[in-house]
């Protein structure tokens, strides 16, 4: 991790930031001893937003598996 003084991170904070992206976490410090910690936010999604999975079956076997399902009767 870098350490920037204010006065550098200052003038340079465009560059900070993509070093920051690219390293994960870049640190600025003032003359009074103070810290701060520039990371990237983690973008937000969807628990549900997952990655599909090819089943090697069509809809209309999944539609027919389901009411057969369905149909079932338990006891």
């Amino acid at each position: 991790m870098r350490e920037y003084s204010f006065t550098e991170a200052r003038q340079n904070f465009a560059s900070l930031l993509e070093e920051a992206k690219k390293e994960g976490v870049v640190c600025i410090k003032k003359r009074d001893g103070e810290s701060f910690y520039i990371k990237p936010a983690t973008p937000k999604k969807s628990p549900l937003d997952i990655k599909g999975v090819n089943l090697g079956i069509t809809s209309s076997e999944i539609v027919d598996i389901v009411r057969k399902g369905r149909e079932r009767k338990y006891s």
